[in-house]
Formats: structure tokens, C-alpha cells, sequence
């Protein structure tokens, strides 16, 4: 099978996958988009386009999920990843070096184009129909009571749930009585390193990261935050899609790069090999000044594979704006999407539960916006 024919067969299954999902909008994601790796469905739909040593090569390959640590309780869970998810891994995975040059250029068109186009589907009223059965399928009937508006029926459309408001105080700041206290960003997924430097030993392990690379090409921004700690905030699709400021501070600027769509999923992050998908997705840097410490702090919204649009709440990407530690500060449309938060050298120490997690266990920490995740300085 030539990388051409692979490559194709590859763009068929996400076509598939997608225009499945767009016609079975009330249908339970997890058979459609969200479908499991593992899953029997998933398998057959390769099985189409691959023929059987190729399969199994790839089934070999690929691990079908990954393990979180839920912060609350410490232990140890499963998440399996999804159809949409193993594709991207995929598309970022074949070939050899020679192949991907070309192959990526390909891809970055492809995944661009099925981006815009879900997202597109996704502001269609008829996407309504997917709300429920979305709700449903991850369980977030609880939560609904979070939210400014908890009727689902309400929505305009999926992305207006997917991008969905929580009540005022619903994600109050951990720590409240300490200055000193950062928080999560996001509900997320979290990893937590002292150093950039440990951050990419243990966790980016793509190459092409650097920190000037993340902050587009800024050599000068990049040199404030030598030597400090980084945060990682994954969304997966369930989670609330907004994210929050980890600090109290003034906004200095507000830059947007342009960029991929590839997956965020911490298999891509972590694959040796192949580029790194932060400093390649498109993403907004946002550079704060720290109120208790005068320092910079750079926010790095991340797009990923299926999310076309960052949004942030009104007036706050400007220069000058005022934000208070876990504030909103936007959101993201439909799919996955990250949020990267940068200290500099001897700003914080961050909480050693999640470094931990981060570092001994090679895991992510489920946490939730607004709670703290380190403090400092001493």
C-alpha cells in the first residue's frame, strides 16, 4: 500500500466518521464521533479501507487510551480514546520522514477543512438534536445545574452547549485567603512540571517545541520565562469548554498565531518523533502582568483537531483589562483544545501532588478551574 493510498484510505474513514456523526445528530456519540478505539464498530470501519497486515500493524502500534488520576479521590482510571482521535493519531504517525514532509502539507489541509466544516454543522440549529444524547452518553446531567441556563432545550445549537456558561461562584477560586495561590485554568486534564526542561523529558516529547515556538516566534517573551514552570490543561470534549485566568493580573497583549489542527490527545504529545503539536496548532497567547508580583505570565489557548474557533468573554483580550484569578476568560467550539500556562523561574511551586502525577506516574490529574495548583513565590 502506497503513502498515497494510505493516506487516502485515512481521509476516508474521518470523512466517514464525521458525515456519520452530522447525520445522526440524536444518535449516542459514542457510537458515531466518540466511538471507542476498542471498539468492534471502530474496527470494521478500518477494516473497510485497510487491508488486514496493515490493520493489524497499525492496531499493534496504537495504544487504544490512556490512564488520568482523578485529584479528588487518587486513583487510577481508563479513558478510552475515541474514534475521531485515533485518526488524528494516525495522520500525525504514518510514514516515514521523507513521507510525512509531504504528508503533513496534505493533512493540514484535511484537518483544517473537517474542522471548519463541524464546526459549521455544529452551529446549525439542527444540531440541537445532538445536545441530549451528548448529555446522556457522558453523563453530565448533574452538572446541568451549574449552568446559567441548565434546560438543555434552551441551546441555540450544539456548540452553543458545547461552549456552555456556568452561574457566577460555580468556580470559585481554591485557596481564597492566600495572595499567593494559582489556580487550574480549566476542567481539565492537568499536568504540572517545576521546569520547561522537565516538562519535555517527561511529557513533550515531540520534536520542534521551544518556548519561542509557543509564544510565535518570540525569542525576547520566551527569554522571561527561562527556567520557570509550565502548566498543561487538557479538555477533553466532555469537559466544560471554557477556560479561566490562574492568576490576578492586568492583560499586556493579546497575540493569535495560526496554525494546525492536529490532535491534542497526551499519546500525540508524548510520541517521540514526530512534530510537536503546540507549537504547530493554531492558539492565542495571552501575556499577563501577575498583580502580587509584577511578573509575566503568558496563557496559551490551544486549538486541536475539530475546534475552529477561540473566543474570549468581552473585553478581557484587551490591554489593560483587569482579571482576577479564576475569572472567565473564553471558550472554545466544539472538540478537545488545551490551555498552556507559563511562570517564570521561582514565580510558583506548584502543588506536589500534581507534579507527581506529572512526573513519577506519567499521568494527567483531573482538576477542575479555579483550584489551586501550586503557590508563590516564598
Amino acid at each position: 500500500m502506497s503513502p498515497v493510498e494510505h493516506l487516502e484510505a485515512t481521509v476516508k474513514i474521518l470523512e466517514h466518521t464525521l458525515n456519520h456523526a452530522i447525520a445522526n445528530h440524536s444518535a449516542d456519540p459514542k457510537e458515531t464521533l466518540h466511538c471507542p478505539a476498542s471498539h468492534e464498530v471502530t474496527h470494521s470501519w478500518f477494516e473497510r479501507h485497510f487491508p488486514k497486515e496493515h490493520l493489524e500493524s497499525i492496531e499493534s502500534k496504537w495504544h487504544l487510551g490512556i490512564y488520568v488520576i482523578d485529584r479528588k479521590t487518587g486513583e487510577k482510571h481508563f479513558e478510552d480514546m475515541s474514534m475521531y482521535v485515533r485518526i488524528g493519531m494516525h495522520l500525525l504517525y504514518y510514514g516515514s520522514e521523507q513521507e510525512k514532509a509531504l504528508h503533513w502539507k496534505r493533512t493540514l489541509q484535511l484537518l483544517e477543512e473537517q474542522s471548519v466544516k463541524m464546526g459549521r454543522e455544529y452551529d446549525d440549529p439542527k444540531s440541537k438534536a445532538h445536545i441530549r444524547p451528548f448529555i446522556s452518553s457522558f453523563r453530565l446531567e448533574d452538572s446541568l445545574v451549574e449552568l446559567k441556563k441548565p434546560n438543555p432545550d434552551d441551546y441555540d445549537c450544539f456548540n452553543d452547549f458545547f461552549a456552555r456558561e456556568l452561574k457566577e461562584g460555580a468556580r470559585p477560586p481554591g485557596d481564597p485567603e492566600n495572595p499567593k495561590a494559582v489556580s487550574s485554568p480549566a476542567d481539565c486534564r492537568l499536568t504540572a512540571f517545576p521546569t520547561v526542561d522537565l516538562a519535555t523529558k517527561y511529557w513533550i516529547k515531540g520534536f520542534g517545541f521551544t518556548l519561542s515556538k509557543l509564544l510565535g516566534n518570540d525569542d525576547e517573551l520566551a527569554d522571561k520565562f527561562d527556567g520557570g514552570s509550565i502548566v498543561i490543561a487538557r479538555l477533553a470534549p466532555q469537559d466544560y469548554h471554557r477556560w479561566h485566568s490562574p492568576i490576578d493580573g492586568t492583560v499586556e497583549s493579546v497575540k493569535l498565531v495560526p496554525g494546525a489542527y492536529y490532535t491534542v490527545n497526551p499519546q500525540a504529545i508524548n510520541e517521540p518523533g514526530t512534530m510537536d503539536v503546540f507549537c504547530e496548532n493554531k492558539r492565542s497567547v495571552m501575556v499577563c502582568k501577575r498583580r502580587q508580583t509584577g511578573s509575566p505570565v503568558a496563557i496559551v489557548a490551544v486549538g486541536a483537531m475539530l475546534v475552529g474557533t477561540i473566543v474570549y468573554e468581552e473585553g478581557v483580550d484587551k490591554p489593560g483589562a483587569e482579571i482576577r484569578r479564576a475569572q472567565c476568560l473564553g471558550a472554545f467550539k466544539y472538540g478537545g483544545s488545551t490551555v498552556v500556562v507559563l511562570y517564570p523561574k521561582g514565580e510558583v511551586v506548584l502543588d506536589d501532588d500534581l507534579v507527581n502525577n506529572s512526573v513519577d506516574e506519567s499521568c494527567e490529574t483531573i482538576v477542575r478551574a479555579g483550584e489551586r495548583v501550586g503557590a508563590g513565590p516564598a
